[in-house]
């Protein structure tokens, strides 16, 4: 079914100190240890793991569920009907959490389970919203790292976000960042861009960043060109200005070149340049077609927005005895 529309309530009661929500996707192997060692971790006030599986090909769904069914740790599998993405189902896994702070991570085990502590302790004690992981080096393939930097230094521009701020995927929120993201219901999200139309009350975190423990990376380029494209055209009309921009030092390019060519003329001179004329009909053309696509995406997106095409759409959710326990956090 689809998630219901979120609703900010002064009266919320978390049960837990903590939950950390987790995108599964072809993490069959690497998932019990990642769910073993985050069972240990000692949580003053209680946690509890919620495990999303995005529609994993592999058997993620059947090794998530035994999980379930054998831990002591309040654990909450929610399965999604098919692929959504990643951020889709971090948005799935934040309607289902209900710790007074809300940790996200990835299942492939780059980021250490033991960090997570320290990064709950160092938001709750500095009363951050939100605070973000970096890495002293990132283990990543050298294409990932520059596409990871140059989709930083592009959200300078385009999202209300602290310079030099690194937009990591291991953050920790408060339950009230949460509650306030999960208003946004459009299908395509994208959770750092929402995080800064919420708060800035950001801060930052070293943390450790690990060599995969096995298989590859789940991000292909068209996964991330996506990925990008939420970020570039939903939280920000800066890409129509830019094409605005473009058209103006074009048209002003055009009128000098008008101009040459009618001195050239008024003096006698035949006008030459064949193919200086075909590259500029070329070049003209191409920037006319770009902006036609920029448009007609931004167009697309609110065509699927108000025909309300699901954000996510949960087939089923599967909580332990611990997991269905009401408690307060002291």
């Amino acid at each position: 079914m689809n998630h219901p529309a979120a609703t900010v309530s002064e009266s919320f009661s978390p049960a837990f100190a903590l939950s950390i929500v987790v995108p599964v996707y072809n993490g069959a192997e690497s998932v019990p240890t990642l769910v073993e060692a985050l069972a240990k971790l000692d949580v003053p006030g209680g946690h509890e793991i919620v495990l999303v599986n995005d529609c994993s090909p592999d058997n993620s769904l059947e090794v998530c569920r035994e999980l379930c069914r054998r831990n002591e740790v309040a654990l909450t599998v929610v399965n999604l009907a098919r692929n959504f993405g990643e951020h889709n189902a971090v948005m799935a896994g934040l309607s289902h959490a209900r710790g007074a702070y809300i940790i996200n991570m990835d299942d492939d085990l780059q980021n250490p389970p033991e960090e997570v502590v320290r990064l709950w302790q160092y938001a709750r004690d500095n009363d951050y919203d939100v605070v973000y992981t970096y890495y002293a080096e990132k283990q990543h393939a050298a294409w990932r790292n520059l596409g990871s930097r140059f989709t930083n230094w592009c959200a300078d521009f385009l999202l209300d976000k602290p310079k030099g701020l690194y937009l990591s995927s291991f953050r920790c929120m408060s339950a009230f960042t949460a509650r306030n993201i999960l208003l946004h219901t459009g299908p395509f999200p994208y959770v750092d861009g929402l995080i800064m139309q919420v708060t800035q009350k950001i801060g930052r975190l070293q943390v450790q960043h690990l060599p995969r423990a096995g298989g590859r990376s789940n991000y292909t380029i068209r996964r991330l060109v996506r990925l990008f494209m939420s970020m570039f055209l939903n939280f920000s009309v800066m890409p129509l200005r830019i094409g605005t921009l473009t058209g103006f030092v074009m048209a002003g390019l055009g009128l000098l070149v008008f101009l040459i060519i009618l001195v050239e003329a008024l003096f006698g001179r035949t006008p030459q340049g064949y193919a200086s004329v075909m590259a500029a009909i070329l070049l003209l053309a191409g920037v006319q077609l770009i902006m036609l696509g920029l448009v007609g995406e931004y167009l697309g997106r609110l065509f699927l927005t108000v025909n309300r095409k699901p954000q996510f759409i949960v087939r089923d959710v599967e909580r332990n005895a611990r997991a269905g326990e009401e408690k307060g956090v002291s």
